[in-house]
């Protein structure tokens, strides 16, 4: 297992991909992925301090599958596509959920509530190979020693795979880029002093603490 959020070059991510997530939210199942980015100062590694944003007084943890690219290219296909994965990780893509609303509402871009500083807290990598079945992954996360969400990817409305095969009609992928799947229902508020703490067998358990 190694940290490696060191050299990671861009952060794709993917929203609305579990359907009781975009329920709990009152949104529309979308009928492509729904991507957004963040920027190389939202990463903050395992075992870090997150502080609180000035901007927004309602941040909500997300936790995600992170999946690592190694090698440069487009992939085509789905079976292509696997050959690009390197390494996953869990971890939390942070959303500002009131300042998301407004912005929403405005028909703006979410990067204001979604790509601030510290906003995407990633957990070490595992190397991936085919002993790990990515249609069967089981994740969560809790506050403060309380359970608040617990997914498994073959919920997923869009596979690894899938949204490989999506960015690449985009983008040249390249070593480093790593992709946030999307979260699983249970959503909510985090606040200055919390720890929060994702897991999953096959990956690990890292946590992180909200300061002031």
């Amino acid at each position: 297992m190694t940290n490696n959020t060191e050299d990671v070059k861009r952060v794709f991510c993917i929203g609305r991909n579990f359907v009781d997530h975009i329920k709990e939210l009152a949104n529309e199942i979308p009928e492509t992925p729904v991507l957004f980015m963040k920027p190389p100062t939202s990463i903050v590694g395992p075992g870090g301090k997150v502080h609180f944003p000035k901007h927004s007084n309602d941040m909500h943890y997300e936790v995600e599958l992170i999946y690592k690219i190694g090698r440069e290219g487009k992939a085509t296909t789905e079976e292509e596509a696997l050959s690009f994965i390197s390494s996953i990780s869990i971890g939390v893509d942070l959303t500002l959920r009131d300042l998301q609303s407004k912005l929403k509402k405005k028909g703006l871009s979410w990067e204001p509530a979604k790509a601030f500083d510290e906003s995407a807290l990633v957990g070490k990598f595992v190397p991936y190979d085919k002993s790990i079945d990515l249609k069967n992954i089981t994740f969560g996360c809790s506050v403060n020693g309380v359970e608040k969400q617990r997914g498994n990817s073959s919920h997923m409305i869009y596979t690894i795979t899938n949204l490989i095969v999506e960015l690449c009609k985009v983008w040249k992928l390249y070593p480093g880029d790593i992709i946030f799947a999307g979260t699983p229902a249970g959503v909510g508020p985090i606040k200055v002093g919390d720890t929060i703490e994702v897991y999953c067998d096959k990956i690990g358990t890292f946590a992180w603490k909200i300061i002031d």
